[in-house]
């Protein structure tokens, strides 16, 4: 019973330093991919936030006219 403790334990020990050496890989490749990434200067940053920013208002103008046009109809129906 004791041997198959020890042998057991053995086993159990072997597979922590198999997974610890998949997560230390997987964060090396994942080390190794953020250096391939090409960040934007500031200027070209600053330019697609204000290109975001505008089409969000004017998606959000759109959606409340959609919106308040949808609310006048309804009443309109009901009445």
């Amino acid at each position: 019973m004791a041997d198959e403790v020890v042998k057991d334990s053995g086993k159990a020990d072997k597979k922590n330093k198999k997974e610890r050496k998949e997560k230390k890989s997987w964060f090396k490749g994942l080390k190794t991919e953020f250096k391939k990434i090409i960040w934007t200067d500031r200027k070209t940053l600053g330019k697609q936030a204000i290109a975001v920013i505008a089409i969000s208002v004017v998606f959000c103008i759109l959606i409340t006219l959609v919106d308040s046009v949808a609310l006048q109809a309804i009443e309109w129906i009901i009445r």
